[in-house]
């Protein structure tokens, strides 16, 4: 989720930033609470389709919330659960059957309970992490690793592995951070249909509860080890990428909340140097990133069409263009950070924690009539993209990287589009005890990219960046994001984790008729056939890898070919012969 190029981080910095449009409810009724739809925030599956459900419930308390599994438990009834926000890319939230139930936790957010002197807090699973973040903070406390982005709930954290940057503490995913867990599950007629099971550390259950999927049954509490609150230094360093495959084995170590922003056409990657320092350090820095700002939707419109005749025309040199520019918008506008909240003065950026760790004011004020909106807001002609993300291990990364940079020397121009959305974001991972969490430190790599309207249109260079996506997960065994990514990605990977037959034994003993199961979450799970969907045109939206020009779009002279580097891709490439 990041940005377009300069005009709209110049126009975003002066139009529409306290008053903007939220996305809107992800769940749509006919007649109330029944024949409904969900679909996520960018407003398109990978697959292009829309989920349904026969009905919604929006349980407030525990005790609602176990009437209604055990309600749908007794019926054998198919369950999602699904967030207020939305934000997974792939059908994590999507039940099955015609008589499907979404349980919502959207009014699931309150805090239960805040415990200063044990540095603890439980709250509800549907609480954002904007207010996670400040309720903390009034009680002097912090959630010291947390994704950059404040639209996300604890649940939906949880269920996908989502993080932040850093190899210090217990690392950057906040499901280690967990040190108690309720989660509601079905069960037999004996209990009542359903069953209220309490996790605490120690329990092997709580390391696969940790990142679920969401097939375990629906969390009602979770208790976060927090850290006192402190205040941070911030400084973006742009340097060139020649030793980038080196830095990266060390610069973790060296800085506790070190990422970067790698612009390989451009050669170019911007360090951050970021380090807690003493709390009587002078500054209130505030981060209020420019591609999390509400938008004009008349400006994201005409960004919109800009990309949009760059890729039907194949003008790689307008993508660079407008990737350098947005990239020179970006570093001299400190990409939304302020020393004071108004003003940015220089570097380093010093403040607390709870005003730099994320940021989202798209997210505030009340629903209008869009004249500003999120910029990936499906209600307005705005951003419409892929997002690739997968971590691979430090003892391997330095390969990754310099064939990446291989690429771009035999293909200059490819990557200049990722510019455009603030290049390839490389946050650190540790390895952690969760059955589906990363298996070993390593780095992370967000890569966001354009995506068409018309699914059956390529992308200009449509073929590097799947030969990259591959080589990752097949040359270079990479860890999938469980929030994001085509479906190529999910190829195999559960084979990846050594304790996912525990996970099973976890699914089965606390869901045996498999309630909560769907088919994305079987065929993720390696339990059933169906991630690669087959068909002509579905490598051009990753659906396939293809195997035969068919699958790419040879009429538009893109067919299937090698990878140029990782020679066992296939690849969708255009020719003009």
């Amino acid at each position: 989720m990041k940005i377009l190029i300069s005009c709209l981080i110049t126009m975003s910095m002066f139009y529409g930033i306290a008053n903007g449009s939220p996305p809107a409810d992800p769940i749509k009724c006919s007649n109330k609470n029944l024949d409904c739809t969900i679909q996520n925030t960018f407003g398109s599956f990978p697959d292009r389709t829309i989920c349904h459900a026969a009905e919604v419930a929006y349980p407030t308390t525990e005790e609602q919330l176990i009437s209604i599994v055990a309600n749908a438990t007794m019926l054998k009834r198919k369950m999602k659960v699904a967030t207020k926000t939305s934000h997974s890319i792939p059908k994590v939230m999507c039940p099955e059957g015609e008589n499907g139930l979404i349980i919502s936790t959207k009014l699931l957010d309150q805090t239960v309970s805040v415990d200063q002197s044990g540095l603890t807090m439980t709250v509800q699973p549907g609480m954002e992490l904007r207010d996670l973040i400040s309720k903390a903070a009034a009680a002097g406390m912090a959630l010291p690793y947390a994704p950059y982005w404040w639209g996300v709930t604890v649940g939906g954290m949880l269920g996908t592995g989502a993080h932040g940057s850093s190899l210090w503490g217990s690392g950057s995913a906040v499901h280690d951070y967990v040190v108690r867990l309720r989660v509601v599950s079905p069960a037999g007629a004996d209990e009542g249909y359903a069953k209220v099971r309490t996790l605490e550390s120690g329990d092997p259950d709580l390391d696969a509860a940790k990142v679920s999927l969401g097939v375990l049954g629906v969390i009602s509490q979770v208790t976060l080890k927090l850290q006192p609150n402190f205040k941070r230094s911030i400084t973006f360093l742009e340097k060139n990428d020649s030793d980038l495959a080196y830095q990266v084995l060390t610069f973790g170590k060296e800085h506790e909340f070190a990422d970067f922003n790698w612009l390989p056409s451009q050669r170019k990657v911007v360090y951050r140097i970021d380090d807690r320092v003493p709390t009587n350090s002078s500054g209130n820095g505030l981060n209020d990133f420019i591609g999390f700002r509400s938008t004009s939707s008349l400006l994201l419109a005409g960004l919109r069409t800009i990309e949009a005749g760059e890729e039907m025309t194949k003008n790689a040199n307008g993508k660079c263009i407008s990737g350098a520019s947005n990239t020179l918008a970006l570093t001299t506008s400190a990409y939304g950070y302020t020393n004071d909240g108004i003003l940015f003065t220089g570097y380093p950026v010093v403040g607390y924690h709870n005003r730099l760790q994320a940021s989202g004011s798209c997210l505030n004020g009340i629903q209008d009539a869009l004249f500003t909106a999120c910029p990936w807001d499906p209600r307005v002609e705005g951003l419409f993209y892929f997002q690739t993300a997968f971590s691979i291990g430090l003892s391997k990364v330095k390969g990754f990287i310099e064939d990446v940079q291989s690429l771009v020397n035999l293909v200059p121009k490819a990557l200049c589009g990722l510019d455009i959305y603030n290049g390839i974001l490389m946050r650190y991972v540790t390895n952690s005890s969760a059955y589906l969490g990363k298996q070993e430190d390593g780095l992370d790599f967000d890569i966001t990219y354009y995506r068409s309207k018309d699914p059956t249109k390529p992308r200009l260079y449509e073929d590097v960046l799947e030969e990259i996506e591959q080589m990752a997960m097949f040359k270079y065994r990479a860890l999938p994001h469980w929030g994001k990514n085509r479906n190529v990605a999910f190829i195999g990977a559960i084979e990846k984790y050594a304790k996912y037959n525990e996970f099973l034994r976890v699914k089965n003993a606390y869901d045996p008729d498999g309630l909560f199961s769907s088919e994305w979450s079987d065929q993720i799970l390696g339990l059933k056939e169906g991630i690669s969907i087959v068909k002509n045109g579905c490598a051009l939206e990753g659906l396939c890898i293809c195997s035969q020009d068919i699958h790419c779009a040879p009429e538009s002279g893109y067919f299937c070919r090698p990878g140029r580097i990782y020679k066992e891709a296939r690849v969708c490439r255009f020719s003009s012969s």
